[in-house]
């Protein structure tokens, strides 16, 4: 890291660059509904967001709502949701989280980060993307390329455990920015920073300020 930035001017760097390279970067899960974007966040674990972005078509179809998906039978959701791998956990808590947005919210996702975390299959990072996607309250998403980026870029030193990440980005990034940056950060990650071939630094906005380079 250059020796004239601090994390937090370094931080307010990447954002700035990021925001020009990717200006309309945002959530790669298809939802029209916040309930919509609980299933997707479920069944995206360890499976591609286009994956669930063509499953969850036939899962709305077959259960259009709430309702509808919290009275259905586990083994039909699991059936639909098979190809996004770990079919029964995510059926499970799939089925549980609709039955407790009926009987207890009306059917609404609670905009109350607590609430979020109570929900079956409902992490912090799943949480923090409801916060910022669906009503627009800071957030920070530390999925795998948050986590990956961040450490290469000097934003954070060596730290691959989520919340621990997730919690020293909050020192340093502005609230507003958070959902935003992280959004950025998968389109950085998946085109640039990559994780399974050597990142491509001869083309990254970021090059100059990179406390990595390239180097894991």
């Amino acid at each position: 890291m250059s020796k004239e930035f601090t994390k937090e001017t370094l931080a307010l760097e990447i954002i700035e660059r990021l925001k020009a390279e990717y200006p309309d970067a945002d959530c790669t899960l298809d939802y029209d509904d916040a309930w919509k974007l609980l299933v997707g966040v479920r069944l995206a674990a360890q499976c591609t967001d286009a994956r669930v972005n063509i499953v969850v078509e036939k899962l709305y179809e077959k259960f259009p709502d709430v309702d509808a998906l919290a009275s259905a039978p586990v083994e039909e959701i699991e059936a639909i949701v098979r190809p996004c791998g770990l079919g029964k956990g995510k059926a499970r808590d799939i089925s549980a989280c609709m039955k407790i947005l009926k009987e207890q919210y009306g059917g609404k996702v609670p905009d109350d980060f607590d609430a979020l975390l109570k929900l079956p299959g409902v992490g912090r990072k799943s949480a923090n993307l409801i916060m910022g996607d669906v009503f627009g309250k800071p957030a920070i998403v530390t999925d795998t390329h948050c986590i990956r980026l961040v450490n290469r870029m000097g934003l954070v030193d060596n730290i691959k455990e989520p919340k621990k990440v997730e919690m020293a980005l909050w020192k340093i990034i502005p609230p507003e920015e958070g959902s935003d940056f992280c959004h950025r950060l998968v389109f950085h990650g998946r085109e640039i920073c990559t994780a399974r071939t050597k990142p491509y630094c001869d083309r990254c906005c970021l090059q100059d300020i990179c406390s990595k380079n390239g180097v894991d």
